[in-house]
This record gives structure tokens, sequence and C-alpha cells, in this order.
């Protein structure tokens, strides 16, 4: 077994460093300062918008209806104790400290653990296929497969007895494996359900200000006009990429972390300095102790204090892990807790004031300077919105890559870091959404109520998935595991049950639109599971296409026949099905695999890798093309001439017999023994002419060959000579490589004749219905459900990177 690799899937983390370094390409890698504080400054403006926004409904959330006002300050320093100790446990202890350490390829998220607990146990219900992230370039262009199965056999000799015991348990329990997998579509969809309620709340929670600035009822009126034209504002800026908008948007929140710490400390100074004395958690006791009920209902305002802290690791993939941190350690943590203490110092003195506690934070506000910070508090309203809107993005990302989500269009607005995209469609449906909630509530308590729910919620899944990947992918105590569960699950269901307790008083949105989603997620997963199944019982071996020649009389006609697949071994279902029904294919087949890989570019020559399929005579290749998620693909004629000249190579080095079987003869063990050989571009060049056949025969060209001594192999021309107006195909070899053997000789000339006659492209349609005799159930699921979304979704990758002038599409029916 080889030695662990800084980058290889199978080595445990070192402390402090991402708990899988695979991915690690962001987690991992150490950024340049520079770089790492400009991110720390967009993070400002991405990540911590909602999360700054907090002070703007907390206590008006809390003090709403659940605890009645009294004489003393013992409600309100009770309330400021809670949203201390939760601003320091949740997001500074468990976030920063520990969550965003578990990163999976520089990604976060609940679906991000997920993915990373499936290559350290085998708990994918679909495994993953040659297009998926989890198989990439490492810095040298090397290929590292991400093999379910290698992983746990380098994982299995460590990590001590818990680990193999929990990593044995789950791939054993199928049932474990869904309820890993629903407590994760369960957490992505309430995010995604949170994108829609955040801008919601936090523009209607600023724009609450106009309450003190104009007359009764006036605010109504102008309150939903200005909150949409801000959304679509919002909306309409993402496609210019998280780093523009981030340096667009950082300034405002600066300026808001700025105003409300300063607004603090003056509130401190001039009415309660003593206010500091809420930090005790002893005033959490004496809280609840006397308001009883009332108390713990009001958790679901004080919740909300915390709302945005899943942004932090959500976004992850759009920054890295220390900018994070820093941003939040340095400016965003202590310019709340002033914030907060501000507002609880300006309310010990006004508590007998009923109206300060419906209104909250711009009571607070000295009336000189209201205006100016309510127009920064709608401003930075709006950039709260943005962390959830990038969030859900990346959510989207991950469940799409790990087929749990339909395919969207992902455009890549960075070339820096990977996990700065842009999704139109996720886009343009959360902002109809969001409107549609805007317009329906106008009530920033239901809002809360709602946002409260999703929020906590997502921290639960977080807590539960990271409990496992503390014991299967850090290799530490089970004892610790269950201490993190423990603790932190012991707080987060607290908060849990006080907003759940408000289901009809709009805490039922979020629940109802992870319900449409998680529908959307569980269908289109449960379709490519039943179709992936489809492709690998059915796929056939080599022995079998050679096997049926004689019986159906199988023509090889002149040209390369390209294949499109998506799986990296065997040969697929559709080629046999088209075989059958047209006995009859090209001198040379390629199966070609479009893969896509999570690095911007990949180098031209290690672009292509290149196997053979059967015996060296049947002409019968499989190429795995890999592009990097900002490469260009290249147009029609480019592209064939690289993937033929690829081939060339794979002939002319000498892979093509490392990978031949003894004897001409090839049985399954050594088919799936095949061996892959990244072929670099440029060693061999294609030269191609219109117009007559060349005269003469075979020829490896001497010092008089063009470019110096490069050899030449041409096509000839039938004897006497007749003029054909075809392609003319050349092969230029390199000037030193040594002269081909006549084997070698006879496969280039019969590729170049395929060349000149021409390339086809099969394409693969496949149709998934129910088996007939299904159930009511999985006939509505498979035949209506999953075809609508197969149908409005987009296509599979190598559909929209390939020439279409001479096309063949070949459609079949998979019967699950």
């Amino acid at each position: 077994m080889k030695s662990p690799s800084p980058v290889d899937p199978e080595s445990p983390a070192p402390p402090g460093s991402s708990p899988d370094c695979k991915g690690g390409r962001q987690g991992s890698k150490r950024l340049p300062w520079r770089m790492t504080l400009s991110l720390a400054y967009q993070s400002l403006g991405v990540v911590y918008g909602d999360l700054s926004t907090s002070p703007l409904y907390v206590y008006k959330a809390a003090f709403a209806e659940d605890i009645q006002h009294s004489e003393t300050n013992e409600e309100i320093l009770g309330v400021l104790s809670f949203v201390f100790w939760t601003l320091t446990l949740v997001p500074l202890l468990k976030y920063v400290c520990v969550v965003l350490r578990a990163d999976d390829n520089g990604e976060g998220g609940t679906f991000a653990l997920y993915s990373l607990l499936c290559r350290h146990a085998r708990a994918a219900l679909l495994p993953p296929g040659p297009g998926d992230e989890d198989q990439f370039l490492d810095a040298g262009g090397a290929k590292k497969a991400a093999a379910n199965g290698n992983a746990r056999t380098a994982l299995g000799g460590r990590g001590g007895g818990a680990a193999a015991s929990v990593r044995r348990l789950l791939e054993r329990h199928k049932v474990l494996q869904r309820v890993l997998l629903v407590l994760a579509l369960v957490g992505t969809c309430m995010v995604i359900g949170d994108g829609v309620l955040t801008p919601a709340i936090s523009v209607f929670s600023a724009v609450s200000g106009l309450e003190l600035s104009m007359e009764k009822h006036q605010h109504k009126y102008v309150e939903v006009p200005i909150a949409c034209i801000v959304l679509v504002c919002l909306f309409a800026l993402q496609h210019y990429g998280t780093h523009r908008v981030g340096f667009l948007f950082a300034p405002i929140v600066i300026a808001w972390l700025l105003c409300i710490s300063m607004i603090g400390v003056y509130n401190i100074v001039h009415w309660e300095p003593h206010v500091y004395r809420a930090l005790s958690p002893y005033y959490m006791y004496k809280f609840l102790r006397k308001t009883q009920r009332g108390g713990w209902m009001s958790l679901g305002g004080i919740l909300l204090c915390i709302t945005g802290s899943e942004a932090m690791f959500a976004d992850l993939g759009h920054f890295n892990q220390l900018s994070i941190q820093i941003a939040f350690t340095c400016m965003v943590y202590p310019s709340l807790i002033l914030a907060y203490m501000g507002q609880a110092a300006y309310l010990c003195k006004h508590h007998t004031i009923e109206s300060d506690y419906r209104i909250g934070f711009y009571v607070s506000v000295p009336e000189k300077i209201r205006w100016p910070v309510l127009a920064i508090a709608i401003l930075a309203a709006v950039v709260g919105s943005q962390a959830v809107i990038t969030g859900t993005f990346s959510m989207i990302k991950q469940c799409t890559a790990l087929g749990c989500f339909p395919r969207v269009k992902i455009i890549h607005t960075s070339d820096k870091v990977h996990g700065q995209i842009y999704i139109p469609e996720i886009n343009w449906i959360l902002m109809i959404l969001c409107l549609a909630i805007t317009i329906g509530f106008r009530d920033t308590k239901h809002l809360g109520n709602a946002s409260g729910l999703a929020v906590i919620t997502v921290m639960l899944v977080t807590t539960c998935l990271m409990s496992l990947v503390i014991v299967l992918c850090w290799h530490k105590s089970i004892f610790l595991a269950f201490g993190f569960i423990i603790f932190f699950g012991t707080i987060e269901a607290l908060y849990f049950s006080a907003s759940l307790i408000k289901f009809r008083e709009g805490a039922w949105v979020p629940i109802v639109l992870s319900f449409i989603f998680m529908a959307i997620m569980c269908i289109w997963h449960y379709g490519t599971i039943k179709k992936y199944e489809f492709d690998l019982q059915n796929k056939v071996s080599i022995n079998w296409l050679l096997g049926l020649s004689p019986n159906l009389g199988i023509v090889r006609v002149r040209g390369i026949g390209l294949i499109h697949t998506e799986l990296d071994s065997g040969i697929p279902a559709i080629f046999s099905h088209f075989v059958t029904n047209l006995p009859a294919f090209h001198q040379v087949l390629i199966f070609l695999c479009i893969k896509n890989v999570p690095i911007p570019h990949v180098l031209p020559e290690e672009r292509f890798l290149v196997g053979r399929i059967g015996p060296k005579e049947y002409r019968i290749y499989r190429c795995i093309v890999r592009y990097g998620y900002h490469d260009v693909h290249k147009d029609d004629q480019e592209f064939e001439k690289e993937l033929v000249c690829s081939v060339a190579e794979f002939i002319r080095s000498g892979a093509a017999a490392a990978s031949k079987p003894k004897n001409g003869a090839i049985s399954e063990e050594s088919e799936k023994e095949e061996r892959m050989s990244v072929i670099p571009s440029g060693s061999i060049r294609m030269m191609e002419e219109d117009g007559a056949a060349a005269v003469g025969t075979v020829a490896v060209g001497g010092s008089g060959s063009s470019r110096g001594g490069a050899r030449e192999i041409m096509s000839p021309s039938p004897s006497p000579p007749v003029v054909v107006p075809k392609k003319r195909v050349r092969f230029v070899l390199p000037a030193a490589s040594p002269r081909p053997d006549p084997g070698v000789r006879e496969e280039l000339q019969e590729l170049m004749d395929a060349r000149e006659a021409g390339m086809a492209f099969i394409l693969g349609h496949s149709y998934v219905k129910a088996k007939s005799g299904s159930s009511f159930f999985r006939r509505l699921v498979i035949n209506f459900c999953y075809d609508f979304l197969r149908r409005n979704s987009r296509g599979p990758n190598y559909a929209v990177t390939i020439p279409h002038a001479s096309t063949l599409e070949v459609g079949m029916i998979y019967y699950v």
C-alpha cells in the first residue's frame, strides 16, 4: 500500500487542517496573506450580512408577547445573558472552532458533511460516477480516483475500533444509510427555505424604523413596494459573482457593524454601565425561574440572534476557512456583543414604556442620528440576504454533484476560488418565492418564527452529522463525539422546541417549503438510483460483443464511431441496444466519457486518458476527457483532432501494448483491470488537407520530412492513382521517436483511414419507465414526477460539449 499523501482521500487530517485533505484545495492549501485578508473583507459583505443585522429584531421578537414587562430588569438582563452565551457557544465555539474544519473539497454545508461521510464509509446509496467531483486531479495532474472501495480499504486499518465499528454499522444497514441521506436532505432543504425567508425578514425589520419617522399607518403603504424593489435589485446583482458583490457590499456591513457597536458603547456608558453583569450565566437561570413557560417560548425570538451562523459553513466554498474565522472573531462577534449590551442598557432605563419592546432597535438609537442609521440599516438588511443566497447556490451545487437534485446551469464566477458560483434558475426561483412571502405575510413576527425554525433545524442536522465526522473522518474518540452531540444538541433542542411550538404562527412556512424541495430531491435521487442500477446490471462485456458478431453478421463500416457514455468501465446498454437493432458499427470505436474535475484548468497534456477495450485487432478504445470548471471546450474540428491524436499517441507510445491481455484473450477480470494512461497532447500532430488522396505507400519520412526530421505516416492511394475528393490525413511523429514497428504502423494506418472516412457521434437518450405490474406509487414517481423533472432540467454534461455536425441519437427505455 502506498504511503499516505497530503492530498490522498485516505489520509487522516492533521490537527488544525481540513479533515479531508483530498478536497482541500482551498482548505489545506495556504493562501497568501494578502488574498486571505481580501477574502475576509469580502466575506463581511457575503457571509455576515444576515448575522450582523439580527439586532434589528431580536429584542422585539423576544419581548413580543411571551414576556410581560415589569418594574425590574431581570427579564432584560436574562435575555441579554441568553444572547451572549448563544452567540459564544454556537457561532464562535461550534462553527468557527470546530465545524469549519470539516470541509469537503473546500465546500461546506450539511451536504458537504454527507459527502465526506460517504467517502469514509460506503454509506452512499448512489456510488460516485466518473463525472462526480469526488474524482479530481492533484497538483501534478495525476489522476486521483476516489473509489469507495480503495478509500475503505485504506481507512479500515486506521481510526481505532470505534471508527471501524461505526463504519461497519453504516455499511451493513441500508436503513441507516437512508436515514443519513434524509438527514442531509432535511438540512439542505431548510437552508433553501431560509434563503426565501431571510431576505423578507431582514428588509422588513429595517424598514420598520419608518414607524418612528412617519405618521401613523402611512408606513404600511410604502413598506411592501420598497421591500419588493430592493429584493428584485438584490437578485439581479447575483450574476456579477460573489467577489464583485462582496466588494460592493462589504463597506456597507463594515459601516453597519461600526455603527451598532458605537451606539452600543454610547448606550452602555450613558444609561447602564453595569449591564456587563448579564454576561454571567446566573441571569439565564433567574430569567427562566421568573418567566417560566413565557420565558421558554421567548427563546424562539432569542434564537434569531444566531440566524446566519450556518452561512459561515454553507458559504465556505466561496472563501476559505481562515478568512471566515478572521472576519468573525475580529469584527463581527465583538460588534454584535456591544450592540446587544447597548440595547439592553437602554431598555433597563426605559422598561416601563411598552412601545419600546414592540419597536425594538431604533428606540435605542439617539434621535439626531436616527435617519442615517435607518438608511444604513436598510442597506445592511439587503446585504443580509446575500449570505443565504450564496449558501443556497453552494448547497444546490453539492446536491447536483451527488445526484440528489435535477441538473442546473452552474456558472463559476472566479478562477481563483472554486466555490464562487452563480445558478440562474435557482436565483430566479428564490426571487419569486421571496416576493410571494414578502407580499403575503407583511409581518416580521411571523417571518421571525418561520426563519427561526429553519435555522435551528439546520444546526441540529449539522450537529448530528458532525458527530459522525469526528469518529469516521477525524478518527477521534467516540466519547468526544457523544460529548459534542450532547452538549450542542441539548442547546439546539431547547431552541427547536421553542420554535416548533409556534407552528401556526408562521413556523409552518419553512416546513412546507422544505417538504416541496425534499420531494423534488427524493424523486430525482430515486430515479437516478434506478437508472444507475439499470446501467450497471445491463452493461455488457467485450466477450458478449465479440460472441455476438458471428450470430448477427455485424459489419464494420469505415470511419470512427464515438459513443458517449457516463460509465467508465464496460460497454453501456445503449450500445448493445444499438448493435442488436442495427448490426453494424465503425472500424474504429471510441467510448468517450466527459468528466468535470474541481479545479479551474486541466493542462492540455493531462486532459486525455486512453485505454483499450478487448483484443488489439478489434480497434476499440476508451477515452476519458477531463475539463476544469474554467476550461473552454474546443470547437468541433479542434476537439476531433485532439481526440484522434490522443488515441494515436496511445498506440505509438507502447501504452497500448501494456494493457493488452496475454494471448489476445480477454476475460471479465482483465476487463475490470483495464489500465487507463494519461496521454500528453502535442507529441503527435495530425495534418489534414482537402483534396486528392496521397500517392504512394505507407512511409516513414527520413531527414527530408517536415519540421527538420519529423517522421510522417501518410495514407496511401491505390495504384493506378485515382483522384478522389476526400480528406487527406497525416500523422507527424516527434523527430526523436523510434521507428514504429509494423503492428503499430498498421494500427495507425487504420486510424488514419477511419479519420479520412469521417467521424460519427452516437448519443444515448434513456427514458426511465416503471415496470409492468409496478405499484401505483412507483408509476406515479417514475412515469410522471421523475419524467417531468428530467424533461425540464439540463441534459448530461457531455451532451453540450460535443460537436453536433454528424450526430446519431439512440433512444432506449429503461424499465425499472
